[in-house]
């Protein structure tokens, strides 16, 4: 699959939204990810509904939307009407994982479950057919601007061998300390989709730094 940059807003400067995230757009981005935190399930507490909505005002590209909360099937069908294309969630956040992957992909969005450093993979194993998108975080979920755990390398390539010997098309997501250094080991080791958040938002110059991302991705592939 070819690479998918996905810019984090969360790294955003959320006062000039519009201006980054067309600027992110015109450097290649093909993705925009919004990071949900409800201060229950991660330390931390961000966006919701709202900032799906500001963001689909301002492009129609995938906006991929992962929930790091309890309970998240409650926020499935305010998400579809917002906008999100991809819906992320994490399988210890809640029961009856199956039942909601199906309800994500009924209301039109792609369905993805996510795996924290600590999850094993056997948490997705009984449903992988179930699934567009694994997103394996290479970092503890609840902020941005962390390194790049290198273990994260091992599962990825892990999770790349259970995609193919199960014939998936689910695309495979890292998200986590992700620069042009750190998404060679990533590429590498089978992930296809990227989330950076300060390494883009960070950055000068927004649009050169996705068009690295990419770079650093398509030298190695």
């Amino acid at each position: 699959m070819n690479p998918i940059i996905a810019p984090s807003v969360l790294s955003a400067d959320l006062a000039r939204l519009p201006e980054q995230v067309e600027a992110a757009l015109a450097g290649g981005a093909e993705w925009m990810h919004v990071d949900v935190m409800d201060g229950h399930f991660v330390p931390n507490l961000t966006f919701g509904a709202p900032i799906i909505r500001a963001i689909r005002r301002i492009t129609d590209c995938p906006i991929d939307v992962h929930l790091m909360v309890e309970r998240p099937e409650q926020y499935i069908e305010d998400y579809a009407a917002a906008g999100a294309n991809l819906f992320t969630f994490h399988p210890e956040a809640t029961v009856h994982v199956q039942r909601h992957l199906a309800t994500v992909r009924a209301q039109g969005m792609l369905a993805g479950l996510a795996l924290n450093p600590s999850t094993p993979l056997a948490l997705i194993e009984e449903v992988v057919a179930d699934l567009d998108l694994v997103l394996v975080m290479s970092v503890n979920p609840g902020f941005g601007g962390q390194s790049y755990l290198p273990a994260a390398t091992d599962k990825i390539r892990r999770v790349r061998a259970l995609l193919d010997a199960r014939r998936s098309g689910a695309r495979l997501e890292v998200d986590g300390g992700i620069t042009p250094e750190t998404i060679v080991q990533a590429h590498a080791a089978g992930a296809d989709t990227f989330v950076a958040g300060t390494a883009v938002f960070g950055a000068s110059d927004i649009g050169a730094a996705v068009r690295e991302l990419h770079r650093s991705c398509l030298a190695r592939a």
